[in-house]
């Protein structure tokens, strides 16, 4: 490691290339993978494997991790680093152990193998997000060699459940547990901080600075039941499928929140485009169809959505139901659920009937803080070149439930990646691997922000 100042910052920033760090990050990345954390949304993941593992780890690096659970094998690990400053607010450093689930028969490389070759890390969880998790061990058990210590104290949290509904996971560590997180005032977390490549000499580092909040909706459509050969003007398939082409139709209006008039102002701004978001004739989709790959890290998040996506009614073909159901994934801007609800109103209409299934909030952090400008500082340390850019998430983290603890979350998750990695596309996707330099980056990245925050 690089000779380190009387602050405890490395003097040169990066590890020296010999850091036992630089082989753990892969070493941890790859054992993660081979232990299967699927969670299929129906409350069989076993995170527990994957928590024991991360826990003998930070206990190697002299800390004290917590093995937490709601439900039995659905375990959380929380464990606190001690600052050099009493008097600092506290950092929330957060990964899931949790992975979606993958078809081995899809893939080149057994999703839960973790081989490593040609370069690269494979398997479920390369890059949501076992990656991050591994970087956070590699760093805090490089500080710990080396006698590191953070201005702040920093929280560690690895959850479980957080590719479902996090009842599990951030949910309940924030509802139940929220003592662990005693003076946290600021958050990292996924889907933030790797590299984006918007031409062959445009690289960005998207920084998340918000996110949409989601709004999973089942309609219920009642009817009466008969027989299909009769004429049924109270056909609950029809009236529940009405709904479902009206809602998928819909086009819902421009809405522009801070992070993403931050984000249009300074990508348009990279492509020599003024962009005055304030003007009373702005059209958003305009600036976006001149800002070729980088429109996608906005276009999103411009407006609330509804993608109907499962439909269920009937059990033969010449019966016909009473009742119909149907399933809607809708996320909406932060300041947008009430709209999001009226508009569901609107279009369900008076036959059919709708409920939130769940129901998460919108999140917004600021993009003029310290936090973020120590964020963007560390990726342009490893990277001059680049441009730092806010952009708000179209999905949504655990930074949600945190939260509710007064936590202001930003989505950083450090990678350098090659010109061509669809990183974006390797979400829940097939074939999934993260490039082992870009582990290397990702922690030289996360060890200068961690200890500069």
């Amino acid at each position: 490691m690089a000779d380190v100042t009387s602050q405890g910052t490395p003097a040169n920033g990066p590890f020296d290339t010999d850091s036992e760090a630089l082989d753990e990050v892969v070493t941890f990345t790859s054992e993660l993978i081979r232990i299967d954390t699927t969670n299929r949304g129906s409350g069989d993941c076993r995170e527990r494997p994957a928590a024991e593992y991360v826990a003998e780890k930070l206990a190697e690096a002299g800390l004290e991790p917590a093995l937490l659970e709601r439900t039995p094998g659905r375990t959380n690990v929380v464990a606190r680093i001690e600052g050099t400053d009493p008097s600092a607010d506290a950092l929330l450093v957060h990964g899931h152990l949790d992975v979606v689930p993958a078809d081995a028969d899809d893939w080149d490389v057994h999703p839960f193998s973790g081989e490593v070759r040609d370069g690269l890390v494979w398997g479920r969880g390369a890059v949501d997000m076992k990656n991050m998790d591994a970087m956070i061990l590699a760093v805090v058990r490089e500080w710990a060699r080396h006698g590191i210590r953070p201005r702040r104290d920093i929280v560690i949290a690895y959850t479980a459940d957080e590719e479902a509904s996090a009842i599990d996971g951030a949910g309940y560590l924030a509802r139940h547990q929220a003592h662990l997180f005693e003076g946290c005032t600021e958050g990292i977390g996924e889907s933030g901080a790797y590299t984006f490549h918007a031409g062959p000499d445009l690289a960005l580092y998207p920084i998340g600075a918000g996110e949409r909040g989601t709004g999973w909706v089942k309609l219920t459509a009642e009817g009466r039941a008969g027989h299909g050969s009769k004429v049924n003007r109270e056909n609950a398939v029809s009236r529940v499928a009405a709904a479902v082409a009206r809602i998928g139709e819909h086009q819902w209006p421009v809405r522009l929140t801070p992070t993403v008039r931050a984000a249009l102002t300074e990508i348009a701004a990279l492509y020599g485009i003024e962009a005055d978001v304030d003007a009373p004739d702005f059209d958003a989709d305009a600036l976006l169809a001149k800002l070729g790959r980088a429109a996608a890290l906005v276009e999103p998040t411009v407006r609330n959505s509804a993608n109907p996506t499962m439909l269920h009614a009937g059990y033969k073909v010449n019966v016909i139901p009473g009742t119909a159901t149907a399933h809607v994934d809708g996320r909406f801007v932060p300041g947008g659920e009430d709209e999001f609800a009226a508009t569901m109103d609107r279009l369900t209409g008076p036959d059919v009937e709708w409920e939130f299934q769940h129901r998460e909030i919108a999140l917004q952090a600021p993009v003029d803080s310290p936090t973020y400008a120590k964020m963007r500082a560390a990726l342009l340390h490893f990277d001059p070149d680049a441009h730092v850019v806010p952009f708000c998430m179209s999905g949504g983290t655990d930074a949600k439930h945190f939260a509710r603890l007064g936590i202001t979350g930003y989505g950083f998750s450090p990678l350098r990646l090659p010109i061509g990695f669809d990183y974006q596309a390797l979400f829940h996707g097939v074939d999934e691997r993260v490039p082992i330099e870009a582990l290397h980056f990702g922690i030289r990245v996360l060890d200068r922000y961690l200890q500069t925050a």
